[in-house]
């Protein structure tokens, strides 16, 4: 009797798309890239570079930049595009804020971005943590301009009010997709919520700030839509990148979007009355930060 060879699950799978050219990276070297390896390690910090796979670390690093995660770097959600690693966290450490914001120091960043997991078991989703870390980076570092990437509330809107207490100069929360792919890109989250939750930022008089991932099979005009539903909800700053597959068990690739869409979608997010929109390949939340300030 003839037998078959036996195929794995993993031989099975359909192998990844091809990275186009225009998504080449650079390496993470150089001095720089390694004082800021060394402050991270030193001061037992957890970075979103690391912990999402984000393509531009070689470069954020080797500038001196980098985006600091607080609260752990384990995730309550299970997001379907997300590296960061989901269960049940530890306690938070109550002495982050202070190693953070010393390592902001010691580095001499001039816009600093922080961002969290997010932390749903926690009765305050972790808002004392924040307004903390807000608060010795001020002291810490007083010339260095911040930037909090937020994590969704659930509608535990004391929660925001005292995340955005410090009066840190952004708050930014990422809306991530187009509203017909929410329950399958973040199935714990809701798209209404989210735009409330950056309309009640604005209304407390922070600069405002989201993300958008592209390639997931949205089409143009849910892109059009979620800028006009961005921009009616108080949103002033955009940003538009590609979705890349971090492990093969997370949600494939769609679609590679060419360069000249991402320039497009930054003149329509423009004209359709946002202040400011960053978009193309490579573009994360927190990519040249700066800029926008």
């Amino acid at each position: 009797m003839l037998e078959l060879p036996v195929v794995s699950n993993e031989e099975k799978k359909e192998p990844r798309r091809k990275k186009p050219d225009w998504l080449r990276v650079k390496l993470p070297i150089g001095e720089k890239y390694r004082h800021v390896r060394s402050l991270v390690d030193e001061y037992k910090l957890n970075t979103i570079c690391q912990s999402g796979n984000c393509p531009n670390m070689g470069e954020c690093w080797g500038a001196g930049t980098a985006t600091f995660m607080i609260l752990g770097d384990v995730c309550t959600r299970s997001c379907n595009f997300c590296a960061v690693k989901t269960g049940r966290p530890p306690e938070y450490d109550e002495d982050e804020p202070r190693r953070v914001a010393e390592a902001i120091r010691l580095m001499e960043v001039k816009h600093a971005v922080i961002t969290s997991v997010n932390r749903d078991e926690l009765k305050d989703r972790g808002a004392e943590i924040w307004y903390q870390t807000v608060m010795e980076t001020k002291k810490a570092s007083p010339s260095t301009t911040i930037e909090t990437l937020i994590p969704d509330v659930k509608a535990n809107w004391d929660a925001l009010g005292r995340m955005i207490e410090g009066k840190q100069e952004v708050v930014s929360h990422n809306m991530e997709t187009v509203e017909a792919l929410y329950r399958k890109v973040r199935p714990q989250a809701k798209y209404a919520r989210s735009l409330e939750q950056i309309q009640r930022t604005k209304a407390a008089g922070m600069r405002t700030k989201s993300g958008v991932m592209v390639g997931l099979g949205e089409t143009t005009d849910q892109m059009f839509k979620i800028m006009d539903d961005l921009v009616a909800h108080g949103c002033d700053v955009l940003t538009i990148g590609q979705y890349l597959q971090p492990t093969k068990m997370h949600m494939a690739v769609e679609e590679y979007i060419h360069p000249d869409v991402f320039a497009m979608y930054k003149e329509e997010g423009l004209k359709r009355g946002l202040g400011f929109v960053e978009s193309g390949p490579l573009v994360r939340s927190s990519y040249h930060a700066e800029r926008h300030l």
